[in-house]
C-alpha cells in the first residue's frame, strides 16, 4: 500500500479577544451581580452572561462601557487577547467606527484610535450638543489629556482650573482628578481628544 501524503496542516485563524474570564473575576472582585453591571454598563444581562461563558465577543464598544462601569482600565478586560500580526495598511470603515454615547445623545465619542492601544494611548472625535458636558472621573496619577477643538466653543475644567477654547486652539491638562469637558457655546461643538494614560 502506498503511504499518503500528510496534507500541511491550514494555519488557524485568529481569534478575537476573549474577554469573559477576566469579566467575570473582576465582577468577583468587586461583588456585583450581572443585574447591577447590566444596569451600570447599559449592556443587557443575556450578553453579560454569554460574554463570561465564553459565548460571545464583544465590540470595542461593549469593552469599553464595561471597563467604565467596573473602574478599570479597558487594557484590564484585554490583558489576555492574543496578538496577532497586522497589514501594513488597515482601514476602518466610517459605519465600523465604534462609537460611544450619553443615554441622551447630547455627547459622542469615536473611538479612532486601536484597542490594542486602548489603557495607554487612546483618541477619540468628540461632539458635544449645546449645553452638553463629557465628565469624567480622576484617572490614574500622571494621566493627561489634550483637546483640540474643531467647532464650536468649549469650556475645559481640571480641579479648580478652567479655560474656554476656539476652534484651532488645543488644552493641555492632568486628569488625575476630577475633570469636564462642556459645550459653551448655542451650537454643536467638535473637538479630537488625546487621552495620555500614565505607565
Amino acid at each position: 500500500m502506498n503511504a499518503r501524503t500528510p496534507r500541511p496542516a491550514l494555519p488557524e485563524p485568529p481569534q478575537p479577544p476573549r474577554v469573559g474570564e477576566a469579566l467575570a473575576a473582576l465582577r468577583e472582585q468587586q461583588s456585583l451581580s450581572l443585574d447591577e453591571l447590566s444596569r451600570r454598563a447599559g449592556v443587557s444581562k443575556s450578553m453579560l452572561s454569554q460574554i463570561e461563558r465564553a459565548q460571545a465577543n464583544p465590540t470595542v464598544a461593549v469593552v469599553w462601557r464595561l471597563a467604565n462601569a467596573l473602574g478599570v482600565p479597558l487594557a484590564d478586560l484585554l490583558a489576555d487577547a492574543p496578538r496577532i500580526d497586522a497589514p501594513v495598511i488597515t482601514t476602518v470603515a466610517a459605519q465600523d467606527t465604534p462609537t460611544l454615547g450619553a443615554p441622551d445623545a447630547r455627547c459622542r465619542l469615536r473611538i479612532l484610535g486601536p484597542i490594542e492601544l486602548a489603557g495607554r494611548f487612546e483618541w477619540y472625535e468628540l461632539t458635544l450638543q449645546p449645553g452638553a458636558a463629557l465628565e469624567s472621573a480622576p484617572h490614574e496619577p500622571g494621566s493627561r489629556e489634550h483637546l483640540s477643538v474643531l467647532s464650536g466653543q468649549i469650556d475645559v475644567e481640571a480641579g479648580e482650573a478652567s479655560t474656554r477654547l476656539k476652534p484651532g486652539e488645543t488644552a493641555r491638562y492632568p486628569v488625575d482628578r476630577p475633570h469636564a469637558i462642556r459645550n459653551a457655546g448655542r451650537t454643536v461643538a467638535q473637538a479630537l481628544l488625546v487621552v495620555l494614560h500614565a505607565p
